[in-house]
């Protein structure tokens, strides 16, 4: 089943007098459980397309299917609850709040809730940071944490309403290699546990962890492929070996390099 279904998806903004066509109907269907890596230069539609996915923003043209719900009728508010029961966003930047800790991080989108769906917000929020191998940092704060870590309490904030779909926003932009791969290791489990995954990157190594990549150029979908050399991020990471590099100034520095 195609739990995203988007119908030539056409996208128009107006910057003054200038017309930007960002999507020019664009097709794309993703299954229950699938691992899609969305790539492209800058300015080929990518965010664009995250935002409409995540019904946080409206397409001028086409439709929209989530789990066979036609998202182009929705209110406002009938989008805010869609989101908040089946979309979990992570992020380039991790967008934690400062002087909180990972706990209150995660906790926090639970005590915005008005459904009443989520008891114990709490417990939630300690289950979803040790899902991502953080529970003994629940009271470190964002500048305690490494990169990666930061990346994993961001994750982990996303997960903790359950949901069915995780988009990811160049989640691995700020990190370094050896960080990236760990943070592929999060996402991939999470896809073993059923979560449909929707990836947006420019890193054609981190698209290699998905299980399928779409090229958009200019608006368009110009490729559609499954990963046939899919690499394991628990592999890799196993794999990783870290080599002096001494530069002319006599000065060394670790460069990490996978096997």
């Amino acid at each position: 089943m195609e739990t995203i279904k988007l119908n030539k998806i056409k996208k128009t903004y107006y910057m003054g007098d200038v017309k930007v066509h960002a999507l020019r109907g664009v097709n794309l269907g993703v299954k229950s459980g699938e691992f899609l890596a969305v790539m492209g230069a800058s300015g080929s539609g990518k965010s664009t397309l995250m935002n409409i996915i995540g019904c946080l923003d409206e397409l001028t043209e086409g439709s929209y299917f989530l789990d066979g719900i036609h998202v182009n009728k929705l209110d406002q508010r009938q989008l805010a609850d869609i989101r908040n029961r089946k979309i979990g966003f992570v992020f380039q930047g991790y967008n934690l709040l400062a002087r909180t800790t990972a706990l209150e991080n995660v906790e926090l989108p639970l005590l915005y809730d008005r459904s009443g769906q989520f008891q114990e917000p709490r417990k939630r929020a300690v289950e979803a940071l040790e899902r991502v191998g953080l529970g003994d940092r629940l009271d470190h704060e964002p500048n305690q944490l490494s990169g990666g870590q930061q990346q994993r309490v961001a994750i982990a904030r996303a997960l903790v309403n359950e949901p069915s779909i995780i988009l990811a926003d160049e989640p691995t932009g700020n990190l370094d290699s050896k960080t990236s791969i760990e943070v592929m290791t999060v996402f991939q489990d999470l896809n073993r546990q059923g979560i449909t995954i929707v990836l947006v990157t420019h890193e054609a190594n981190i698209a290699l962890y998905s299980k399928r990549v779409v090229v958009l150029q200019d608006g368009l979908k110009i490729k559609d492929e499954p990963v046939l050399n899919r690499h394991s991020a628990v592999e890799d990471l196993h794999n990783f070996v870290e080599v002096p590099v001494v530069f002319s100034n006599g000065e060394i520095e670790q460069e990490v390099t996978v096997k």
